[in-house]
């Protein structure tokens, strides 16, 4: 049981001290927002959680990354900022496909709506 708490800490830590990782979240409670207001299908519910779920895991391993290599080093030096911006760049490659995978999933539910009015 205590390495399921060791594993939360780390996901609490992430989220108070990565400004990125709050921006995620918040990102998550606006999805879960609009796939309850547009109804969303079961399926798309879950295609949504999974990009919610890989952007979560990639800023994990990012902040796990950028602290590892804060640790071996504390000079400037090419490696260590390649090896940073490729973590960054995993999240950021994510966090576009989750966009574009929300926005197909939404724009057609927000069309009805406003088709509604």
């Amino acid at each position: 049981m205590k390495p399921f708490w060791w594993a939360m800490e780390g996901v609490i830590h992430a989220i108070r001290t990565e400004r990125n990782m709050r921006v995620h979240v918040i990102a998550a409670c606006l999805v879960t927002v609009f796939a309850f207001w547009l109804e969303t299908s079961t399926m798309e519910n879950l295609i949504l959680f999974g990009w919610v779920v890989a952007v979560f895991t990639l800023e994990l391993v990012n902040t796990a990354i950028e602290r590892t290599v804060d640790l071996v080093t504390t000079e400037i030096k090419p490696l260590a900022k390649r090896a940073k911006d490729v973590a960054a760049g995993a999240v950021l490659v994510a966090s576009i496909g989750a966009a574009v995978t929300a926005s197909v999933i939404f724009v057609p539910h927000l069309i009805a709506v406003w088709n509604m009015l």
